[in-house]
């Protein structure tokens, strides 16, 4: 019984992690920064998958910093994919941050802090520390236990050696302490932080790799340290700014950045850290790392924030800004004055833009092709078919939504495949924007506070 709650609770888990975008890895580039069709989650696109894989490129040569890409296109071509796999791409090492251009307006902040709380989340600083370390391979822990207890405390020895010299370290009961954790004996290789006390076990010896019979696939084997026993070892730490800036501007520290209560940081906290990191910079201590701030819904913000944003860009710590939006010519929030994408005329100057095109009947059927495997629903080739149908006739993503829907439908009717009588069945019960516009224009009359007249509806048919 145990055995089974306990795959019940990881099934739930893996359904938890699957989201709008958990399939994208990458963006399906190959070395010379051509878009192969189908990889790492993205399908079609090609050219502007291989527009972000150029910007990707300078991004990580550090060849590009404070400047601004658009992607633009209609809703549900993968712009945000496009971002994601830009992200997953860049590894752990560059910073990225990610905001919708409606959230900054209900946080309890101003718009312009929340802005630039985004961009310093979005710049990384790498600091360099130099540390003294002792690394050797342990010939024989020796601890002397006292024989009655609690009348002293515990003391020993540690023989370390490389492959030049050996040296015998007195042991304190800390350090014995420590030394039982890691589960420490001959033929260990360790390394000790001498200013913490810090050991890490590094692997075992390849002299004693035949002590043992068989070894878990857990154990590293490593050659035995050469040289001195202490080294100087350099250490990198990676935090960003806006890190930086909650630890120093609240009483409670970095507990703030869990508690996600980091209010409004002042200029004064900022400007000092800025002069310091600029000294580490001098000294060599430290090397800024530009990351990606990625806005969806650029189109949400208005005259301010854009203003801002105009501004922000031209400072030396900018990170790159790349945004996302669905909107043709429109009003810019704030005014009354339209232009395309709902983005001021000089703040589109800046940006290069990417454009996303429609995805073709191909293409749609290799993306329900990949989420139908993400959500591990099996589906027989009718029922992909008219699935794809339904996504060239509705829209993508509302065919991606009937998938899990469709695999609930086959489950209760306690089928193992998904077929076309489930897909038609979900489809009648769930309505996509065209068929729901269709029943309002029908029932208009029976509904309160309608206010379309004969021209809307003829828009909203065609």
């Amino acid at each position: 019984m145990a055995e089974l709650k306990l795959s019940e609770s990881r099934d739930l888990t893996r359904i938890e992690r699957i989201g709008a975008h958990s399939h994208i890895r990458g963006l399906g580039l190959d070395s010379a920064l051509e878009a192969r069709d189908v990889s790492e989650g993205m399908v079609g696109q090609t050219a502007a998958r291989k527009a972000a894989g150029v910007i990707l490129q300078m991004i990580k040569e550090g060849k590009i910093a404070g400047r601004a890409v658009l992607l633009a296109g209609q809703p549900g071509t993968g712009k945000t994919a496009i971002a994601m796999g830009m992200a997953k791409s860049l590894g752990l090492e560059t910073p990225f941050a990610m905001l919708a251009g409606s959230e900054i307006f209900s946080l309890e902040m101003g718009k312009t802090e929340a802005l630039m709380q985004a961009f310093r989340k979005a710049i990384g600083v790498r600091i360099k520390e130099e540390t003294e370390i002792i690394e050797g391979e342990v010939v024989e822990v020796q601890i002397d236990r006292p024989a009655v207890a609690g009348a002293a405390s515990k003391t020993g020895k540690l023989t370390l050696k490389t492959t030049e010299m050996e040296t015998v370290y007195d042991l304190g009961a800390k350090m014995i302490e420590a030394l039982g954790k890691e589960k420490v004996q001959s033929g260990d290789v360790v390394a000790i932080d001498k200013a913490s006390g810090k050991i890490t076990k590094v692997g075992r010896s390849f002299s004693r790799s035949r002590d043992y019979d068989a070894m878990g696939p857990s154990v590293k084997l490593v050659q035995c340290p050469d040289g001195e026993l202490q080294k100087r070892k350099e250490v990198v730490h990676c935090v960003t700014l806006h890190e930086i800036d909650v630890i120093n501007s609240r009483t409670q520290g970095f507990l703030a950045l869990f508690t996600g209560d980091t209010g409004e940081i002042r200029s004064e906290v900022r400007e000092q850290i800025d002069t310091k990191v600029a000294e580490w910079r001098e000294e060599g201590k430290a090397e800024i790392v530009p990351g990606v701030l990625f806005i969806d819904e650029v189109h949400m913000l208005d005259i301010e924030c854009f203003s801002f944003l105009n501004r922000a860009l031209e400072n030396e710590m900018a990170p790159i800004l790349v945004v996302a939006t669905n909107r043709g010519i429109t009003t810019i929030r704030g005014t009354n004055y339209k232009s395309p994408h709902g983005i001021p005329i000089d703040l589109l100057d800046r940006l290069l833009i990417i454009t996303t095109q429609p995805y073709t009947e191909g293409e749609i059927r290799k993306i329900l092709d990949i989420r139908s495997q993400e959500e591990e629903v099996e589906m027989s080739e009718e029922a992909k078919h008219l699935l794809t149908k339904i996504g060239v006739d509705a829209s993508l993503r509302y065919a991606i939504h009937l998938i899990t829907a469709a695999a609930l439908a086959c489950q209760k009717r306690k089928g193992k495949i998904v077929e076309m009588e489930d897909i038609n069945r979900v489809y009648h019960l769930f309505l996509d924007v065209k068929r729901s516009t269709q029943y309002l224009m029908e029932y208009q009359s029976q509904y309160m506070f309608n206010d379309a007249d004969e021209d809307d509806n003829n828009a909203m048919q065609s």
